[in-house]
């Protein structure tokens, strides 16, 4: 049932009635909603007793009567933040624990015996659970006015902290479950809780003086733009600067900590009643919450916001201030780093279209007086359906990954030339399909699969729906994409069906270079991905491009099937947007070509010889599955994941193209098979001598997870979940990365040369049995073990040789460098099938051989560790071992200036040595993936300041380079999680 009244004054009752009113401890934003219903129930006549803990003046500014009671008291913690952008889940589970379950029945003792006293009507509940259970107990009736609840909340911080705290959900739920019903607000979550319910329209505080009246009363003249900041307290150190707003505006700042403002910033006391000044100004900047979306819709007011991490409330209303276009997302490193400006002018560009009713306080309170009298309204009975949707998307929103939706917006151009193309352009909320239907993604039917809310997806979608504008290029804002719009405009028959697939790069958090030996990884997928859609077409109906079409011609066989890709951002890279080639190409006779062959073909062009990644996934299927491809293929290509920068953007583009393709031809694998044919495309098509876990983390990694695998070839340990106070960062250093490099392989082959002399040494010493010339004897061989002898006379792989081992027996057997023909005279070969030894060249040995063996036992300590209880011991623990990693790749030759450099801002910010602050909150650095330039993956608590410190090593390595680092945040699922998704365009109807 939804209710509106267009009355500002609820009717007196005949009976004086008391309300018992228990108000959340999160925040001031449920106390000033609640003002507006308790105003209206004392206009009627009535008594209310607030129970609280937000200041006297939150209601006394608005409320000046004797039957208003303020009772100091809180009853729940809410969410504990460890910074005015950053919720601490465990914490506030810990302080719920300690403020609502430990006291509890004291509280119910308590409660009911107050309650009792003041002889109360009805309890009302927005959103203290316990109170319900308090009221039943004291046999009053109770309702809850809210548009969450705390459930929805802790269900995922629960998820994170660990089945003890599970109980806390299931208690509060159940003590829901007591009240009447529900008065549910605008922007509400899923509430399984509540069987019952009525919908009013938004509750929002009236305004006391006009706009005109609160600019004139300030001194500010109509012409001066004006902002808001409303954070609800500001992040602690941070300095506002005059040059952070546009010139001629003005920023008013609520809940100022005491510092010293710009001349253009204003601080404004903590008793200001914020509507008036809301309504007066011409944007706002802040965090989403209740009160702040609900006072910008009812206001008009463009609304920018920066999203908070680990509160569920926020993706529901974000989505209703969005559809009624009163928001823009800014990026929280535009928020630290001053870069308001295009943001604000993009705000007052909009034209918010808020029109629903805003006397939300008015209805609620008539709707409590009325149950208060005993009558019992019909309300909307949630069905048990309705129940279990709600269920469902609650449980869909704990797999909601902090920070996968975070987005640079489609309209801000500098972020756009500065990144990159990037798919993940628009910010689409995941847990309302109306949205999907409001945007360009409606153009599509999902015949299967979903979305998983991912924004980037979405904006894929978008991407597709918007090709036929490509015809037009004047349609086309982005001119240098007008090439590969264009030609991806023809790929694909619209009446059938496309599939598509997202396969995510990756971090690599502890591992990197160990792979190939064999060793335990970590790897986390980051929020990066690339798409890949793919179309198979009967060969006669494919739209070829012309040059394609002229070579079918020229060979006189008719139609034949052919393959077209279109990548975007080919500009960007300087290489060709587009590849073709006719299926057959890759058959020699009956059978598929060679490998060899595959790595001349793709090797003619340089410009097209990315394609290799893509097209080479078709050959692999042919050579090691047996499959045959008898339709055409139209494949288009998006990565956001940034090449060259050892985050795996070639695994992403293998694995999201092999998926997509096996998805249109029916076949199915596991992700880990997914995964091993995709690394064969890299090693035998690409020629590029990669370990496995690169295709593994893409292909089998989930959300905020560590892929925990050991190498051998690729076994899957399981997920590690990545604790809620630690986080990880990506910075690249600017210096291009790539596996295919001389260095890489060439350490690799140190490597294996180690793995081959350990061998060889192994074998003769466990063949020793009696004293002979050599000097060894009986006693030693006893001392070393035969058995560990003899298995490491076999050994398969280097990292199953323990660091005491290497170091007791092996170490000092072994050459620093050695020349490739003096191996391979000595030895014959080095056993591995992907690289080749160049007998004139000289390789590190020792140091290669090393790095591995110690690293696996450096990855096994760190996934330990991460296991542990919290404490600064872990932290510092965890970030040395990341910096022995890290020089350890440079003993091996894989440092650069570039990484060395960043891994040193790092540790300056950790021990204050630079900040002079000494409050540091990261705690160790290394180079990630195959070296020599790229990424490097920081660890650090998870809080605003670190947020803060890696701002700080961006520009302070821009200013010593002259280059911005590229920043790398979040996390998202791997292919096999996200699997495919089949779609359909929905067609135009024809007009008669």
């Amino acid at each position: 049932m939804r209710i509106e009244d267009g009355a500002e004054v609820v009717s007196a009752s005949r009976n004086h009635l008391v309300f018992a009113y228990y108000v959340t401890g999160h925040g001031f934003g449920h106390a000033t909603r609640v003002v507006e219903v308790v105003r209206h129930l004392i206009l009627a006549g009535h008594d209310v007793h607030v129970v609280t803990g937000a200041p006297d003046f939150v209601f006394t500014t608005e409320i000046q009567s004797p039957r208003l009671f303020l009772r100091k008291l809180v009853l729940d913690c809410g969410a504990v933040q460890a910074d005015a952008l950053t919720v601490d889940r465990l914490a506030s589970l810990e302080k719920y624990s300690e403020t609502a379950v430990v006291p509890r029945a004291s509280i119910l003792e308590t409660e009911v015996k107050w309650l009792n006293s003041i002889k109360a009507d009805l309890v009302v509940s927005d959103v203290v659970a316990v109170a319900c259970r308090a009221a039943a107990d004291a046999g009053i009736r109770s309702v809850c006015v809210t548009n969450f609840s705390w459930d929805f909340i802790y269900a995922e911080y629960v998820m994170a902290a660990g089945y003890h705290h599970r109980s806390i959900v299931w208690q509060i739920a159940e003590d829901y479950s007591h009240c009447e019903f529900l008065i549910r607000l605008p922007g509400y979550c899923p509430m399984p809780a509540f069987r019952d319910v009525i919908d009013v329209p938004l509750v929002v505080r009236r305004l006391h003086k006009s706009r005109k009246e609160v600019r004139r009363e300030m001194g500010i003249s109509e012409d001066v733009k004006l902002v808001i900041l409303n954070f609800g307290g500001q992040p602690a150190g941070w300095k506002l600067k005059e040059e952070y707003l546009p010139p001629g505006w003005l920023c008013l700042v609520c809940g100022a900590s005491e510092q010293e403002f710009p001349p253009n910033f204003i601080k404004l006391a903590k008793d200001t009643y914020t509507p008036d000044v809301i309504a007066a100004s011409d944007c706002m900047l802040g965090k989403i919450g209740y009160g702040t979306v609900s006072e910008a819709l009812a206001y008009k007011l463009p609304f920018v916001f920066v999203r908070r991490d680990y509160f569920n409330e926020e993706p529901f209303l974000r989505n209703m201030l969005e559809f009624y276009q009163g928001g823009v997302e800014m990026i929280r490193r535009d928020l630290l780093t001053g870069h308001w400006r295009p943001y604000l002018e993009r705000a007052t560009s909009l034209k918010p279209s808020y029109d629903g009713g805003v006397n939300g306080g008015q209805v609620a309170a008539r709707i409590l007086q009325d149950t208060a009298n005993g009558k019992n309204y019909a309300s909307d009975k949630l069905s048990g359906a309705r129940r279990l949707r709600d269920a469902i998307v609650l449980g869909y929103q704990l797999q909601r990954v902090p920070g996968r939706d975070i987005s640079i917006p489609e309209w801000y151009s500098n972020a756009q030339s500065e990144f990159g193309l990037r798919t993940g352009s628009h910010s689409v909320d995941h847990n309302n399909t109306s949205l999907l239907e409001n945007s360009a993604a409606a153009d599509f039917d999902i015949l299967h699969g979903d979305v998983m809310g991912l924004p980037d997806t979405m904006s894929f979608l978008r991407s597709l729906a918007e090709l036929d504008a490509a015809y037009d290029s004047e349609k086309i804002t982005e001119k240098h994409h007008v090439r590969e719009r264009k030609a991806a405009a023809g790929l694909f028959n619209w009446e059938e069906d496309i599939y598509v697939a997202r396969a995510p790069g990756r971090l690599d958090v502890i591992g990197g270079i160990a792979d190939y030996s064999g060793s335990l990884v970590l790897q986390m997928p980051i929020r990066e991905a690339c798409h890949v859609a793919v179309q198979k077409i009967q060969p006669g109906k494919q739209r070829l491009w012309k040059h394609a079409q002229a070579r079918q011609l020229a060979k006189g066989q008719g139609s034949t099937p052919v393959l077209q890709i279109v990548s975007y951002g080919s500009e960007l890279s300087n290489r060709g947007p587009t590849f073709d080639m006719d299926i057959s190409d890759f058959m020699d006779g009956d059978e598929p070509i060679s490998y060899e062959k595959a790595k001349s073909y793709f090797a003619r062009d340089p410009s097209q010889k990315w394609a290799a990644y893509v097209a080479g996934t078709i050959l692999v299927l042919m050579k090691e599955l047996n499959i045959r491809f008898e339709n055409s293929i139209s494949m288009l290509v998006s990565s956001a994941v940034p090449e060259g920068k050892g985050v795996s953007s070639s695994a992403s583009v293998e694995v999201a193209s092999m998926s997509a393709i096996a998805a249109a031809h029916g076949l199915k694998f596991s992700p880990r098979e997914l995964a091993l044919l995709c690394q064969k495309v890299e090693n035998s098509v690409v020629g590029a001598p990669c370990g496995v876990m690169d295709q593994m983390a893409s292909a089998c990694g989930e959300a905020n997870k560590l892929l925990a695998m050991v190498c051998q070839p690729a076994e899957v340990l399981g997920l590690v979940d990545i604790p809620s106070h630690i986080r990880f960062w990506g910075i690249d250093s600017g210096l291009r990365h790539s596996i295919g490099g001389a260095d890489y392989g060439s350490v690799r082959i140190g490597a294996f040369m180690g793995r081959k002399m350990i061998k060889s040494n192994a074998s003769a010493m466990s063949s020793q049995s009696y004293p002979n010339g050599n000097g060894n004897n009986l006693d030693e061989l006893e001392e070393h073990g035969i058995e560990l002898l003899h298995d490491e006379a076999s050994l398969d792989y280097l990292c199953n040789l323990t660091p005491h081992r290497f170091e007791a027996i092996y170490s000092k057997k072994l050459p620093d460098t050695m020349n490739g023909e003096a191996f391979l005279t000595k030895y014959d070969h080095h056993n591995d099938p992907v690289t080749v030894i160049d007998k004139k060249r000289s390789y590190g040995v020792k140091a290669a051989t090393r790095h591995p063996i110690y690293e696996n036992f450096r990855v096994k300590a760190f996934k330990a560790l991460l296991t542990s209880a919290s404490s600064e011991e872990q932290l510092t623990a965890l970030g040395e071992l990341m910096y022995q990693c890290h020089y350890s790749y440079s003993a091996c030759g894989l440092g650069s200036d570039g990484t060395d450099r960043l891994v040193q801002l790092v540790q300056e910010m950790q021990h204050g040595k630079s900040s002079g602050s000494g409050d540091g909150t990261l705690y160790g650095a290394k180079i990630t993936g195959g070296g020599s330039g790229g990424t490097i993956c920081v660890i650090g608590r998870n809080c605003l300041r670190s947020s803060e410190q890696i701002l700080q090593i961006q520009q302070r390595y821009r200013n010593a380079t002259g280059y911005m680092p590229f920043l790398f945040e979040g996390s998202s699922p791997g292919a096999g999680k996200f699997g495919h998704l089949r779609i359909r365009r929905r067609l135009a109807p024809k007009q008669d």
